[in-house]
């Protein structure tokens, strides 16, 4: 299985950098910006199978101090590998 549904979203709060690992089927810039306001404590986490009561745009966010959102999967790690000593 070559996808991965595994992300890492990188932002600044109030100017300090904070980051998480999220697991979710798709991921856009849009969905990475409500995921840090999630994990900013500024709005709920949606409940799996439903909407989310208010989603956060880019400007909302701003606007409550969570700024430079960037997020990417994360690297597949291979367990077959051999160690060399």
């Amino acid at each position: 299985m070559s996808r991965t549904d595994l992300y890492v979203i990188e932002y600044r709060l109030h100017g300090k950098p904070k980051s998480f690992v999220i697991r979710s089927p798709k991921m856009r810039n849009a969905d990475a910006w409500h995921w840090a306001c999630c994990d900013a404590d500024l709005a709920p986490i949606p409940k799996p199978g439903k909407a989310p009561l208010r989603v956060f745009s880019k400007p909302m966010a701003e606007r409550f101090g969570v700024t430079d959102v960037r997020w990417r999967e994360t690297t597949k790690v291979d367990w077959t590998e051999a160690v060399t000593t």
